[in-house]
């Protein structure tokens, strides 16, 4: 990780940080991977993740060139990545694999369909050779 793209990349979502600050957001991640601001975070409601997610928008329309977001909120994580995706509109969002997790089951709670999960797959491309082999950690972009 350089430093220098850690600063730089954190001062371009400062006014992220600060939103999330001032809402209470719990800061779980901060970190620069394959070249990007990786932000995780939990808000407590679904109002706060969405305000989180309009003001990376405001930063940046174009921000999944950079940035690497999830903002979840306190419910079941799956559904939460999937109501804040579906708020969020067709942009692509990220998702961190976590224990017990398919590609098929994130296609459920993303798109309300198992059987989308070549979606994601194809997406993932880089960083996935085989769709049954996914592992807790790997960040994921939902399309």
């Amino acid at each position: 990780m350089s430093q220098p793209q850690l600063d730089q990349l954190k001062t371009k979502y400062q006014s992220v940080l600060n939103l999330m600050t001032q809402l209470g957001v719990q800061l779980q991640n901060l970190h620069v991977q394959d070249n990007k601001l990786v932000i995780r975070g939990q808000a407590q409601k679904k109002s706060d993740s969405n305000k989180v997610w309009n003001q990376i928008k405001l930063v940046n329309q174009n921000y999944s060139q950079d940035l690497l977001a999830e903002i979840s909120y306190k419910t079941d994580d799956l559904a939460a990545a999937a109501a804040a995706t579906a708020s969020g509109g067709t942009q692509a969002r990220s998702y961190t694999v976590k224990a017990g997790d398919t590609l098929s089951k994130i296609a459920k709670a993303h798109y309300g369909d198992a059987t989308q999960y070549p979606k994601i797959f194809e997406a993932n491309r880089d960083k996935l050779k085989d769709p049954d082999k996914i592992f807790p950690g790997q960040v994921l972009v939902i399309p």
